[in-house]
């Protein structure tokens, strides 16, 4: 009975061993898959390294040799001059403008996609799709180049950076809202729905309550992220402090070019400090 009964367990510890044994070779095959992964992937990163090395046409001798320059324009440009103070300080308001109005007009652009843009608002990948499509290809093209186009078909101004701002921006705040709204709790959502609430009345009631706080602080941060990029969009013709910070480089005015950047320092240090308040007191 002893003999009889001790022979399972024999037979067991068997198995045992031999699923350990397919264990660790199993683990050491993938370690090695893994070991060659590992190796083939740092080799690859080392070659794309050396391929962007090569195509931005990195030159160590003609940096030092530009920072020399830069050093003896910055010496040229001190002190800072008062002259045209007040263009531009009207051309600081036309860049914010352009932010301020950019931005809102992308929030509504947004908020036309991103209900049909959400999962838990459109189950349809029909209509969902279209609407990501839309997003994705207004955040896939910059506002620079939006604005280039806007200044060929409009002309120059704040009007053509406004524009190009609007558009890019929409994509990106629709992608954000949507995305928002799915992390939203189901619980409302499906409660308007279960009373036969229209979908207007579903979004207005049961939804924007709950998402308005992210929305707004979305909104915050793109404005803040627009003001920089308007400063940019200056550079093509787009009005605003920009333009005014190219046509000081073109005619080597480095007095009222160090002026505009400190105006433009103070300009962003300001929105970044007043957004980030506000974005916390959403929170």
């Amino acid at each position: 009975m002893a003999d009889t009964a001790a022979a399972p367990v024999g037979g067991a510890g068997g198995a045992a061993r031999r699923r350990s044994n397919r264990q660790r070779k199993a683990g050491a095959r993938a370690a090695r898959r893994w070991h060659w992964r590992r190796w083939l992937a740092i080799a690859a990163l080392g070659a794309a390294y050396v391929v962007s090395f090569r195509l931005t046409d990195v030159d160590l001798a003609r940096l030092v040799k530009g920072l020399s320059t830069m050093a003896e324009w910055a010496g040229r440009a001190w002190p800072p001059t008062a002259r045209e103070f007040p263009v531009i300080l009207q051309r600081t308001g036309e860049t914010v403008a352009i932010a301020l109005i950019g931005t809102t007009l992308a929030a509504v652009i947004a908020l036309v996609f991103c209900v049909p843009a959400a999962r838990n608002l459109t189950p349809s990948w029909l209509v969902r799709l279209p609407a990501r499509l839309v997003l994705n290809t207004l955040r896939g093209v910059d506002s620079f180049v939006f604005a280039l186009l806007f200044v060929a078909a409009v002309g120059l101004g704040p009007f053509a950076g406004m524009l190009g701002i609007a558009l890019h921006t929409s994509g990106s705040i629709g992608k954000l809202f949507a995305e928002a709204i799915e992390g939203l709790p189901p619980g409302p959502l499906e409660a308007a729905e279960l009373t036969g609430a229209s979908r207007l009345k579903t979004v207005s009631y049961a939804l924007l309550p709950d998402a308005l706080p992210s929305l707004a602080s979305v909104g915050l941060y793109m404005f803040e992220f627009n003001i920089r990029s308007s400063i940019v969009l200056g550079v093509v013709g787009a009005g605003g402090i920009g333009q005014q910070l190219r046509n000081s480089i073109e005619l080597l005015d480095f007095p009222r070019l160090l002026t505009i950047v400190l105006v433009i320092l103070v300009l962003v240090t300001a929105v970044d400090q007043l957004s980030g308040r506000l974005r916390q007191a959403l929170a």
